[in-house]
């Protein structure tokens, strides 16, 4: 079990809650899960978002490990070069 944290306009897609308990292996499936229950969530997400594991920026690696205890952030797509 995962403790995952929303970040900016995410919130208001997830009818204000900020922080989410989700069984997770991996980003994919904790994103997957998240849609599934959280509905008005999903479009969100399925435009493209950057999740943060312990500090780690991923933006595609979906299969990359969450490990029990994460700390995980969901935020916007991070632009910039």
């Amino acid at each position: 079990m995962v403790l995952v944290k929303l970040g900016g306009p995410l919130m208001s897609a997830a009818g204000g809650a900020t922080e989410f308990k989700v069984e997770a292996s991996n980003i994919r499936e904790m994103l997957e899960r998240l849609g599934r229950d959280y509905p008005n969530l999903k479009p969100v997400l399925d435009k493209g978002v950057s999740v943060a594991v312990n500090g780690h920026v991923f933006r595609g690696d979906w299969q990359r490990p969450i490990p029990p205890g994460a700390e995980v952030f969901i935020l916007p797509p991070l632009q910039g070069g």
